[in-house]
């Protein structure tokens, strides 16, 4: 029997600007099992934003229901749902986010400073994560020191360092040249497979389809949630990097 990770209903945000009142998310019922692999979709103004950052506890619903692995995160506050976030979720961004300052292997070992592990552990977690992404060579390197590429990869180590219930992943590839964007997706698809929930937000239909279900948002609502018929593995393109002989950006 599947387990529910994600429970929502009739979540609704609202803003108020001035005396503007814009209504960002309408009326949202959702739900994600452990293990799925989920493409939230949607054009600008659609609320897949707002629907994401409150599945990240970044922000709490206007209204509805919000919970996250049996424990009611609806109404928080911020430092609770700080605590949430640090134990629950692991972010992936467009913009790496990464401390410009820092090494690899300290970007990644942050949110264990956060979680009160002592250096030797974070140390020793943070230089497996990394070796896990293929970057056991480049843990002294700081961000500027490291392609886009590599410095997603840094991201998903950081991301996955404190066995996150979830991977939220926010147009990860969307900074990445197509090449590079095919090993992120292929990196993803790795980690899904080991048993971990994604919840990838992408407004590239080509990115989607490497979802197993993908949800489409429009207008503040859920405008459809179907199983992904035709999903789309990176393991053909992956092979054609390898491979000066084709052309892999022309392998589906």
């Amino acid at each position: 029997m599947q387990q529910s990770l994600i429970i929502v209903k009739d979540l609704g945000r609202k803003y108020v600007i001035g005396s503007e009142v814009i209504h960002a998310l309408k009326s949202v019922s959702l739900e994600i099992n452990k293990g799925e692999f989920v493409a939230l979709m949607g054009p600008s103004g659609s609320g897949k934003s707002t629907l994401m950052n409150i599945l990240g506890c970044l922000d709490t619903p206007t209204k509805g229901l919000y919970i996250l692995n049996g424990t009611d995160v609806s109404h928080m506050t911020d430092n609770a749902l700080a605590e949430v976030r640090n134990q629950e979720i692991g972010f992936v961004f467009q913009t790496f986010n990464l401390l410009p300052r820092s090494t690899s292997l300290d970007n990644v070992a942050l949110p264990l400073i956060y979680a009160g592990v002592n250096k030797k552990d974070r140390d020793l977690r943070a230089k497996t994560a990394l070796e896990n992404v293929g970057l056991g060579n480049r843990m002294d390197h700081k961000p500027n020191e490291l392609s886009g590429g590599q410095r997603q990869r840094v991201a998903v180590a950081r991301a996955l360092i404190n066995n996150p219930s979830i991977i939220l992943a926010d147009e990860p590839t969307g900074n990445l040249d197509t090449k590079t964007s095919v090993e992120i997706m292929g990196l993803l698809e790795e980690i899904h497979k080991k048993g971990n929930t994604i919840i990838l937000v992408t407004h590239e239909e080509d990115i989607a389809l490497h979802a197993h279900r993908i949800v489409r948002m429009r207008d503040g609502l859920i405008e459809s949630d179907q199983p992904n018929e035709n999903i789309k593995s990176v393991s053909p393109r992956l092979a054609a990097l390898n491979d000066s002989g084709k052309d892999w950006e022309k392998i589906n």
